[in-house]
């Protein structure tokens, strides 16, 4: 292995490293078409309350018809309902006996219905 000796007398270190973005671009801030180029006037003000939907029907004030209601209640299996008949199942009680969390109501989701227009208002999930 030889050595090489030093660098010519002519050698030019390498430049150091590129302008950054922004002084690429002369600094030009950048704009977003979500940015308002305008102040957006304010108006009157919307207040909405949030009512908890429990596993009972619950009063309220629908948000599509605007009628003070108490909510229509159905029960549906949920999550817990498949997932612990799908655990049975496995577990060998394959004839009939994985059926049996759909039929337990602490197992069933609750989803509420405005009885005078039948919008959806929302599901209490267990």
């Amino acid at each position: 292995m030889s050595k090489d000796g030093p660098p010519p007398y002519g050698f030019v270190p390498p430049p150091s490293a590129p302008p950054s973005y922004a002084q690429a671009v002369g600094g030009v801030p950048p704009s977003s078409p979500f940015t308002p180029q305008q102040p957006v006037l304010t108006g009157a003000q919307i207040v909405t309350t949030v009512v908890p939907i429990g596993p009972q029907s619950t009063h309220m004030v629908c948000p599509s018809c605007h009628a003070e209601v108490n909510t229509e209640t159905t029960t549906s299996p949920g999550m817990i309902a498949y997932v612990s008949g799908f655990l049975i199942a496995l577990f060998g009680c394959w004839l009939g006996c994985c059926l049996i969390p759909c039929c337990i109501d602490e197992c069933m989701d609750i989803h509420h219905t405005c009885p005078r227009c039948r919008a959806y208002l929302g599901r209490h999930k267990r």
